[in-house]
């Protein structure tokens, strides 16, 4: 297979995995209560019983949050924007416009273009974030939305942009950063809830097309993608200066001899998106050659575990790959084949049902 269509697919199931594995702690809020629950390392393999979900949503499989609905939406709306001849960013836009009908149990007849809007796993609400629910709600009755989010519900959901752009030159890595931080900016509207997001596509771009990505290499990414926000985004100069602070740190603590809780705990809690980032950068540059490893620092934390997964699992699936994520993973997780399916339509770049 060629090496970035296995990147894209690592990057989209990686995502999803993250998603899945810190979605069952993601309100215990210390590490303590997920140790009670799941002993001494923590969660460390994809809980296939989630106890809270009612039974018909039980399916034998880990479920996946609100964080890998809106990816999936965000590649739907990518894919379809072409076929429709609109803009990406309003395709992106139309796409999310479903996904919130999706969770409000409603129909319209102007917002049917998702083919994933029929699925019943994508049907289900799993804990959307208040951000993202108002400022769709506003979108949808015509109104601009009004609000100082910098949440983490705008950085992770924007994987499919990069990966997308990074075939063929589809999108060159500024407009790919451009469009990541426009489509987070749809619902978060402070700077630091979109301008991590053009960070994130600049990292996942350069690790797609990196054939033998090392730690180093990841370093660069993350500092080149640091120099190319604060150009753009010169005019919020304590935004960025925030951004940077904090990734200059996860390369630091990445190389230090202390616990991945000691670590991750001096960068936040991940319910922001400048902290969600940096706690992902970290876990994916730490642990770029055992993927378990990451996904375990990822999730196991007092903070928003399913976001900070998904972002490391969209980061370290893009430098490895589909091929390198342990199969036990993939055996367990809801959608797998619905989420590849998807991952093979943003290389192909177009739309293709199941």
């Amino acid at each position: 297979m060629n090496t970035l269509h296995d990147r894209i697919r690592g990057s989209l199931v990686g995502g999803a995995i993250g998603d899945a594995l810190g979605y069952p702690v993601e309100f215990i809020y210390s590490f303590s209560g997920i140790q009670a629950r799941y002993g001494k390392r923590g969660i460390t393999r994809l809980d296939k019983e989630q106890h809270w979900l009612n039974e018909a949503e039980q399916a034998g499989k880990a479920v996946v949050s609100d964080d890998t609905q809106m990816t999936l939406f965000t590649a739907n709306g990518l894919l379809n924007a072409k076929t429709q001849n609109i803009s990406l960013k309003y395709g992106i836009c139309r796409a999310y416009l479903e996904w919130y009908l999706t969770q409000v149990g409603k129909k319209s007849s102007k917002f049917k273009d998702c083919w994933i809007s029929d699925v019943p796993e994508l049907n289900h609400r799993r804990a959307p974030g208040n951000t993202c629910m108002s400022a769709l709600y506003d979108i949808y009755s015509g109104k601009q939305p009004v609000n100082n989010s910098k949440g983490c519900g705008g950085v992770m959901r924007v994987a499919p942009i990069p990966l997308y752009g990074a075939v063929d030159d589809r999108l060159t890595i500024e407009e790919s950063d451009r469009l990541a931080a426009e489509a987070a900016e749809i619902t978060h509207l402070h700077p630091l809830g979109y301008i991590p997001a053009a960070l994130m596509s600049h990292v996942i771009y350069r690790l797609a097309l990196d054939n033998e990505p090392t730690r180093e290499n990841m370093k660069n990414y993350i500092m080149e993608g640091v120099e190319a926000v604060s150009k753009e985004y010169k005019q919020f100069p304590n935004y960025v200066n925030r951004m940077t602070e904090l990734a200059e740190l996860a390369i630091e603590l990445a190389d230090n001899d202390k616990t991945d809780l000691e670590n991750v705990g001096k960068l936040g809690e991940g319910w922001v998106g400048e902290e969600a980032l940096a706690i992902a950068l970290y876990c994916a540059l730490r642990y770029l050659d055992n993927f378990e490893e990451a996904m375990i620092a990822s999730v196991n934390h007092g903070g928003d575990s399913d976001s900070t997964g998904a972002v490391t699992g969209n980061i370290l699936g893009a430098a490895i790959g589909y091929e390198a994520i342990p199969q036990f993973y993939k055996d367990d997780l809801e959608m797998h084949d619905l989420i590849l399916h998807m991952a093979d339509d943003l290389y192909l770049g177009e739309v293709t049902k199941m």
